[in-house]
């Protein structure tokens, strides 16, 4: 949303019913206030308090993602005050995040069914997707893994930006894979996007690809029990892995090999536990990627490379 924050009177949110009048302004200044002072936790899909008023508002609404500032002045109806005054307060005493509360994410630009048996997509995996993974990757994959896809975001944008290649998507939870089937129907992706239910690579002996993309569960113990606690309406499955967050990561590598094509790349998302991993292989040639946004923690390996070091990842 590119609705910029701009002065705007006053007023709390338990005036609302009291004065229905309200601009689309006024109620972003109320959310972004009442945000702030509770100290909710902006970190799954925004990273201010003005941008969490905007995604709550914008649903209530039905703004489009690109409304520019001339919509600040637009008037809100009653019901449509009383409607954003109740997701503003759900967000602050339930903390659940925004997206749980409106059900719909985007990601690389689409917009996607979000809720809590699948982890809120905000993966920087999304900047590699929109520039087509060049210049790393030789040619367009005819095939390509999602695993542990979640809600299928990042396999489901995959497709769109390589239209000719059959995408898996792939979960352990069958809870997480009936949120994905609905997003292929919402995004009309049968045709060349399925879904299976699998430990890793256990239910996909055979198969082979030109890419995986992963965001494993990758949360150390620590970093886990001192989460804020909108992360902890997320799927723990989706988040947890072991002590050092390299339980799952430390299997991949070790069979990834198998399911990629001689010329095929391993892409993963293992954010702040990248010091872990560097530490556990340090001879490893991780490639770690520089994204203009977020904070990265993602790295890719060659066949080649895993083949190489397969050693060490026994």
């Amino acid at each position: 949303m590119t609705i910029s924050n701009s002065a705007s009177p006053d007023v709390g949110l338990d005036q609302c019913n009291d004065n229905p009048s309200f601009t689309v302004g006024d109620m972003l200044k109320i959310g972004e206030s009442l945000f702030s002072d509770s100290g909710v936790y902006c970190g799954h899909g925004t990273d201010s308090a003005w941008d969490e008023a905007v995604c709550l508002l914008s649903f209530v609404v039905g703004l489009p993602p690109n409304a520019d500032k001339s919509v600040l002045d637009k008037k809100l109806s009653e019901s449509q005050v009383i409607e954003v005054k109740s997701l503003f307060q759900k967000r602050v005493n339930e903390r659940l995040p925004a997206p749980y509360l409106t059900g719909q994410a985007w990601f690389c630009g689409l917009l996607f069914t979000v809720d809590s048996r699948v982890l809120i997509p905000r993966s920087p995996i999304a900047q590699l997707i929109m520039s087509f993974f060049e210049p790393w990757l030789s040619h367009d994959p005819a095939r390509i893994l999602d695993l542990c896809t979640g809600g299928g975001c990042i396999g489901i944008s995959c497709a769109y930006g390589f239209p000719e290649a059959d995408v898996v998507l792939s979960d352990i939870s069958s809870e997480a894979l009936e949120v994905a089937d609905i997003n292929i129907k919402q995004h009309h992706l049968d045709s060349r996007v399925s879904t299976i239910q699998s430990d890793l690579f256990t239910a996909l002996s055979g198969q082979q690809f030109g890419l995986i993309v992963s965001n494993p569960p990758y949360v150390d113990a620590d970093d886990l029990s001192h989460m804020p606690e909108e992360f902890h309406h997320e799927p723990e499955l989706a988040l947890a892995s072991g002590f050092d967050g390299l339980d799952f990561t430390r299997r991949l590598l070790n069979e990834a090999s198998e399911y990629l094509l001689d010329d095929g790349l391993l892409i993963v998302e293992v954010g702040n536990s990248s010091v872990a991993l560097e530490e556990a292989f340090p001879t490893v040639p991780f490639f770690w990627f520089e994204f203009e946004e977020g904070d990265g923690g993602v790295f890719m390996l060659t066949r080649e490379q895993l083949v190489e070091h397969a050693e060490l990842f026994v």
